[in-house]
């Protein structure tokens, strides 16, 4: 079957061979071990080559809720903890280089991890650790601006998870193949938009296009809107995962779940920063 999680497209979990997973009951292949399938012991000739003491590979076992939900937390203690350190150690007269450098390796680990199709511990653990490092050091700056912006963030991204879980266990919103389009138009739209506002900013703009201006009004809508796209994401990512428990999908997938999640909810959280400091810089 296939996800509807863009960013697991192409990985084992799509494959389509009988309508399941690769591994699941009704791949259309016999199952490891059955006759005529060469494993010792089940009536047939050792493997070619072998000796009586082999021992083929154990199968891989498939996906299980309670797999996603340990990477998941694994990927955010990571992020959390390297956030931290940046924090406390990052001085503000390095905070540009290591924004940058942090920035660039970020952007290598998630085309790896994307591109590469190799979503693992170390590379999902990497991609956390960095994201951490920008987090950490983008928190503290707005921190140091308004002070309490950041707890009131996390609190607000907290919240954001569980009304966006609640919505989808309740079947409020229907993960369709419409819907994916949609939310992966309007990603894209944002992305584009913030771009060109960047641009601008670089060639001598005051304000861009004014999405992240303050005392614009557009830049409070943008935010909401880009809030909202970010949770529709993690829709996608919910919908990934329980369609790959129910299919069988292999363990390893659990951790392409996993750097779904960190996705999105640090697109959550960084936008409603930006949400909240656009409010303490009103009552200023």
């Amino acid at each position: 079957m296939e996800s509807r999680n863009p960013a697991f497209r192409g990985n084992a979990f799509n494959q389509r061979a009988g309508g399941a997973a690769y591994g699941a009951p009704g791949h259309g292949a016999p199952a490891y071990g059955a006759p005529g399938q060469g494993a010792p012991g089940y009536g047939a000739q050792p493997y070619a080559g072998q000796g009586p003491g082999y021992a083929p590979p154990a199968p891989t076992r498939p996906m299980t809720l309670d797999d996603v939900v340990v990477r998941g937390f694994m990927a955010l203690f990571t992020l959390v903890l390297t956030a931290a350190v940046a924090w406390v150690l990052v001085p503000p007269s390095l905070t540009v280089p290591v924004l940058v450098v942090a920035l660039i390796a970020q952007i290598g680990i998630w085309a790896f991890i994307t591109f590469g199709r190799k979503a693992n511990a170390p590379m999902v653990l990497a991609f956390a650790a960095v994201y951490g490092v920008l987090v950490g050091v983008i928190s503290h700056a707005y921190n140091d601006l308004y002070h309490g912006v950041v707890f009131q963030a996390v609190i607000g991204t907290a919240l954001a998870f569980a009304a966006t879980l609640a919505v989808y266990a309740l079947r409020i919103v229907r993960v369709t193949p419409k819907f994916v389009r949609f939310t992966i138009a309007a990603g894209a739209a944002l992305i584009a938009l913030m771009l060109v506002n960047m641009v601008m900013y670089m060639f001598g703009s005051d304000d861009g296009l004014g999405i992240r201006d303050p005392g614009n009004p557009l830049a409070y809508v943008f935010s909401v809107v880009a809030i909202l796209v970010g949770c529709f994401f993690l829709l996608l990512d919910f919908d990934s995962i329980e369609e790959g428990v129910r299919s069988g999908a292999p363990e390893r997938f659990a951790w392409y779940c996993a750097f779904g999640l960190v996705l999105s909810l640090v697109w959550i959280y960084l936008e409603m920063l930006r949400l909240v400091s656009y409010l303490y810089a009103g009552r200023d």
